[in-house]
């Protein structure tokens, strides 16, 4: 376990014995059940493209204001290209978070009947997007292997979620969280929430302060070692399941004060499913003593609701 986070193999279900591969099941299930984060080795994304893809954004936010700002698309609700720092904020809070990001989404494919937009090339950085690119899909395939374990854990056929998330409405976000300059209002960078999609791969952020609050109620850090990557729960697979994997609280607090002059940057990939993808709860996961909670949605229509709520979305 990294700092109250389980920590699973993944080359034990890629390419494990069954044993191996039961085990994994298991010990993956377990730790969502009762943890709502998980630490994963072997994830398959190579160590020196994580390296390159934090070498391109960090040249990205160091460029001027006015150049990043020729891509934003505000538009798409952020959904690609740039959001200014003190946009997006949480749920339910009014504060914004101060952060700015970039967004890489699937890439538009008339071929296949998915209409996604297209991303945004950065001119000034001939490498950004093919990084982007590449990292994308290596994050695409570690997590639709993960969720082939939680369907397995769930009791659904280990396939169940491959037809909604391959081309699906997935999201590479580069997070940058510039360095504290004068006594912050609040100690908080990114104020409490859960995430929107079914499962988010986070590799290391460059600065600690992520925390997780556990089911006693209690703020706990979740940094995880290099060769690892966390993986949470979002609330498209909480609505799904009908609670029985619950979406996990987290936040982001300010460093201590001598490491205020460090920058902070987290690339999180929010694995979403096909606009299309009913989310209403799996039978399996309802009972009378676990009655349905949850309205029918697609995922479409909830990611729809909730870009509102976080202030992405406004028409």
């Amino acid at each position: 376990m990294t700092n109250n986070i389980p920590v699973v193999d993944l080359a034990d279900f890629v390419n494990g014995d069954a044993t191996a591969k039961n085990r994994f099941v298991q010990e993956l299930g377990d730790a969502y059940e009762n943890v709502g984060f998980v630490a994963v080795t072997n994830h398959g994304i190579p160590a020196d493209l994580i390296e390159e893809l934090y070498r391109e954004i960090a040249q990205f936010f160091e460029l001027p204001l006015a150049t990043k700002e020729k891509y934003k698309k505000p538009e798409l609700a952020g959904q690609r290209g740039y959001t200014s720092f003190g946009t997006e904020h949480a749920k339910g809070f009014e504060a914004p978070d101060l952060k700015e990001f970039f967004q890489f989404g699937q890439t538009p494919d008339d071929t296949s009947g998915d209409h996604y937009p297209d991303n945004v090339t950065v001119d000034e950085l001939p490498e950004f997007t093919p990084t982007m690119l590449a990292a994308y899909k290596a994050f695409e395939q570690s997590g639709t292997a993960l969720l082939q374990a939680i369907a397995l854990f769930l009791g659904l056929d280990e396939h169940y979620f491959d037809e909604f998330v391959t081309r699906g409405n997935s999201i590479l976000r580069a997070i940058y969280y510039p360095p504290i300059t004068e006594e912050p209002k609040s100690a908080i960078r990114a104020e409490q929430h859960e995430d929107i999609n079914l499962i988010t791969l986070l590799v290391g952020a460059s600065a600690e302060g992520l925390q997780i609050l556990t089911k006693q109620g209690e703020w706990a850090p979740a940094t995880s070692l290099p060769d690892q990557i966390v993986v949470n729960v979002g609330d498209m697979l909480q609505r799904l399941t009908n609670n029985r994997l619950k979406s996990t609280t987290h936040r982001v607090i300010n460093p201590p004060k001598e490491k205020w002059s460090t920058p902070r940057y987290s690339i999180p990939f929010f694995l979403h499913p096909k606009p299309d993808m009913s989310l209403a709860c799996l039978e399996s996961c309802v009972s009378e003593a676990h009655p349905k909670a949850y309205e029918d949605y697609t995922a479409g229509q909830y990611l729809d609701e909730r870009l509102r709520e976080i202030g992405l979305k406004t028409n």
